[in-house]
């Protein structure tokens, strides 16, 4: 997966019932603690068919899209970069750990699927690396860095509420950010050429629905992730329902697996 904080513009949809005079009270945006691990958990259940997210800290594999090792709670890859950022901040913190060896390496790989220098123990030395506190902290901060704060932030300079910013979030993830457009960016201005964001006069439904037409064009680009079930059948579930806010109980299913939040 590749590379992604936030100021509060609310969205009317997001306001609460009030009396004439009051001010406006916004719903909780993803930022909210008990929606942010809703959204870690809903990513999960994409990358890794699992609810508990922290169990991601030691996952590594190579699955085959061109991005080299894929790992940790948010699919940080050797060939993108964000592996290599996650490692710096590590060794930074920590000189000397187990991962520090590999820094030459992935700085060599950086672009590329190839495994040169990481091969064979990397992959174990990563496992390793996800048992100390202080790497598993060094993935939260730059997944929020990188990902998280960057996607809500955008949300809500949208006017989009919870599930939007999570739509965001999620689109960020796979596809990183950039000048591609199957990037977040790229996606956001094809949905731009379709509807407007709430924060320009758009209606919220209409500009969601438009932006996920276009993370799902930008996932059928490429092979490896063609599967658009995390739109099809969860995303786009929730969007049908009216559940703006993201409140459970949620019901989805990602890849054929059925998942549920109480």
């Amino acid at each position: 997966m590749l590379t992604f904080l936030g100021a509060t513009v609310v969205a009317a949809p997001l306001l609460t019932t009030q009396l004439a005079g009051a001010s406006p009270v916004a719903a909780a945006g993803l930022d909210d603690p008990a929606k942010k691990e809703i959204a870690m958990k809903l990513v999960s259940s994409a990358e890794n068919s699992s609810l508990d997210w922290k169990a991601q800290y030691k996952y590594i594999e190579d699955i085959g899209d061109g991005r080299g090792y894929t790992a940790g709670i948010i699919g940080f890859c050797s060939g993108t970069g964000d592996m290599l950022d996650l490692v710096e901040l590590y060794t930074e913190r920590k000189p000397g750990n187990v991962l520090a060896k590999y820094l030459p390496a992935l700085r060599d790989v950086d672009g590329s699927d190839s495994h040169d220098g990481l091969d064979p123990n990397f992959p174990k030395d990563w496992a390793k690396a996800a048992q100390d506190s202080a790497f598993q902290q060094a993935q939260n901060d730059e997944r929020d860095r990188v990902y998280f704060n960057p996607a809500v932030k955008q949300g809500k300079a949208d006017g989009v509420g919870t599930l939007g910013q999570f739509t965001y979030y999620d689109a960020i993830v796979m596809h990183g950010d950039g000048g591609d457009p199957t990037s977040f960016s790229g996606i956001r201005k094809r949905a731009l050429g379709k509807a407007k964001p709430p924060a320009q006069g758009g209606d919220e439904v209409t500009w969601l629905n438009a932006f996920l037409d276009a993370r799902v064009w930008a996932m059928k680009q490429e092979e490896a992730h063609s599967d658009t079930s995390r739109v099809d059948t969860a995303q786009r579930v929730f969007l049908k329902n009216g559940n703006l806010n993201l409140d459970p109980p949620l019901d989805w299913k990602v890849y054929g697996d059925s998942f549920h939040i109480g």
